[in-house]
């Protein structure tokens, strides 16, 4: 498996990866008019595209396949992290998740994490700090705002007194 930047010819795999990753792997949490209005099937390609070429955009690519993606902005906001559902479990999005946090130099990074994804996320060092409601096309959507802090050069993790 290779990582790599994100093209522009790289869109029309990637959305066909989100429509299809979400209405399969995220079926177990959300119901199926909660997935219709997260991933519709008719995302806003100039839109993604142009948030893609202003983040820090990576793919993963298996055997001439886009298998994975993901991307985050400048100020450490990781945006979206998706993996085809046939390529679950093999470390992909830990990959993808380690190689966007080191690219991006912000002290705290954060992400809006669904249902499905908070266990992978708390696993990365990720820690909750609030469940909010989304609304897509006038669904709600039940999400996690969670953050990981980075430590700076001289901060020293803080000591418990015995």
């Amino acid at each position: 498996m290779e990582l790599r930047i994100y093209r522009s010819g790289d869109l029309l795999p990637i959305t066909r990866l989100f429509y299809d990753t979400v209405h399969t792997v995220n079926a177990a949490d959300y119901t199926p008019r909660q997935l219709d209005a997260w991933a519709d099937g008719h995302p806003d390609l100039e839109a993604w595209d142009r948030s893609f070429r202003a983040h820090h955009t990576l793919v993963a690519v298996e055997g001439g396949i886009l298998v994975g993606f993901g991307d985050m902005a400048p100020d450490g906001y990781l945006d979206r992290l998706y993996v085809h559902h046939t390529f679950q479990r093999r470390g992909i999005a830990s990959q993808l998740c380690r190689a966007l946090e080191a690219a991006v130099g912000a002290p705290v990074l954060t992400v809006h994490a669904s249902i499905t994804a908070r266990p992978f996320f708390e696993r990365q060092g990720y820690l909750t700090l609030a469940e909010q409601q989304v609304e897509r096309h006038g669904v709600p959507l039940t999400n996690y705002r969670m953050e990981k802090r980075r430590l700076r050069p001289n901060d020293r993790p803080e000591t418990p007194f015995v």
